[in-house]
């Protein structure tokens, strides 16, 4: 009598499922068949999965606003002009911009040799780069290039509108 190829498993989840095991090997079916019964059936083990891209989604916005939260004030402390762009690109460029500033500070500053007045020079020069695309763009720089990354900076980075160049 041949292996049999259909097992019934009882899965973790207490759901009973039936499993074609004819593609795997003859010696290998009730080990794998052992192995399922370990974990959920396919429509928990789905359901568990979307529940946690629920959550995940819900933990990223939380994240977000708290992180946009703290760039709005951030912003407001220091005297940061409103980012200039596409209203989607808006929040996020604003998060790029805080969170490069605050990294490159804290490199070049708190934990560098740099010294404040040359800081607040940095501090000038980020006020007038008001497009939030080249802050998002540079999200991704290291903080301690941000001196060099401004300077190349272009006039097409900087508002007309802007009082701070």
């Amino acid at each position: 009598m041949p292996v049999k190829t259909v097992w019934t498993v009882e899965h973790a989840c207490s759901h009973s499922a039936d499993h074609d095991l004819s593609t795997r090997p003859a010696d290998r079916r009730a080990g794998y068949a052992r192995w399922l019964a370990g974990r959920d059936c396919t429509d928990c083990w789905r359901a568990q999965r979307e529940s946690d891209d629920a959550g995940r989604a819900a933990w990223l916005e939380a994240k977000r606003a708290e992180e946009q939260q703290a760039a709005t004030w951030w912003a407001n402390q220091f005297r940061m002009p409103p980012l200039s762009g596409p209203e989607r690109a808006l929040a996020w460029g604003e998060r790029s911009r805080h969170q490069l500033m605050t990294a490159a500070y804290r490199v070049l500053v708190a934990e560098g040799n740099l010294g404040e007045n040359t800081w607040e020079e940095i501090e000038e020069q980020a006020r007038a780069v008001d497009r939030a695309g080249w802050w998002i763009d540079q999200r991704d720089a290291a903080p301690g290039d941000l001196p060099e990354l401004l300077a190349a900076a272009t006039d097409a980075d900087r508002s007309t509108e802007n009082p701070h160049h």
